[in-house]
């Protein structure tokens, strides 16, 4: 294609981002390494005799912050990693080579939103309230086809909307909405290349549990190996009724982690 075919291909589509700017303070979970941001050279430190100077930057963090995708070594049952891989022999060296997230192919392709505030009329789930399997139902068949296997299906709570609050988001008191079991089940029978939510877990927390435990992680990870996206930012997209997109979502090669930041686009025909 020549540079004027690509050009135009690229403006008959929307875009949407659906990840979360990273800055200092940003709500996560408590269980990882916050993140952090610094300038170890700033303009000025040194300038080279042509005037010029230059900056540079310092990032620390967990790889579970922020809009991020959980590899498939991130959660594990009585010892045992997706497919049955003994969880501690596959961690000696300090990273997971078998199931770390370098292992997650790049997604580009279909995407779903299952918009439950929308179906049930109103803005936002209340704290702590399961996302049942009516609720999927009832968002699926505002799709123009079923769900088919390989799609990446990413569930609305509204809980987004809180993301501004800090802890009011992470909900550790009040707890968080989410699937319940019997929502992971019927994710599971639809085979999908991940799942993903706009809370920062993919899960109904009870209020003062926090993430005590997390039966849909071990459901969705280690027994059927479905990737799990967290904190999307899906507001704009819902606002714009949209529930059909194509999708780009890539990990960075983190060799052997157990997760990875992430920056997913859903691309929607129409003037870009």
């Amino acid at each position: 294609m020549t540079p004027g075919e690509v050009a135009s291909v690229l403006s008959s589509w929307r875009r949407f981002d659906l990840s979360r700017p990273y800055v200092v303070g940003m709500p996560q979970s408590p269980n990882h390494p916050r993140y952090w941001h610094s300038l170890p050279r700033r303009h000025g430190d040194m300038v080279r005799s042509d005037g010029s100077s230059a900056a540079n930057d310092i990032i620390t963090m967990g790889t579970h912050v922020g809009t991020h995708v959980d590899g498939l070594a991130h959660v594990s049952h009585d010892g045992k990693l997706f497919g049955g891989v003994d969880a501690a022999t596959a961690q000696v060296g300090g990273r997971f080579d078998e199931l770390g997230i370098h292992t997650m192919p790049p997604h580009v392709g279909r995407g779903v939103l299952l918009d439950i505030p929308r179906v049930r009329g109103t803005e936002i789930l209340g704290p702590g309230e399961e996302v049942t399997q009516v609720d999927l139902d009832a968002a699926e068949k505002l799709l123009e086809s079923l769900i088919a296997p390989g799609d990446a299906v990413f569930i609305r709570t509204g809980w987004g909307r809180r993301w501004e609050s800090g802890d009011g988001y992470v909900g550790r008191d009040s707890g968080v909405p989410g699937p319940g079991m019997a929502a992971a089940t019927w994710l599971v029978d639809r085979s999908p290349a991940m799942v993903g939510a706009d809370s920062n877990a993919f899960e109904r927390l009870a209020p003062g549990a926090g993430h005590s435990v997390l039966p849909v992680h071990r459901v969705l990870l280690v027994e059927h190996g479905i990737h799990i996206v967290e904190s999307l930012a899906l507001e704009e997209i819902s606002v714009a009724g949209i529930v059909e997109f194509l999708l780009v979502l890539v990990p960075l090669r983190l060799v052997g982690a157990t997760g990875s930041p992430v920056r997913p686009l859903a691309l929607v025909p129409g003037d870009g």
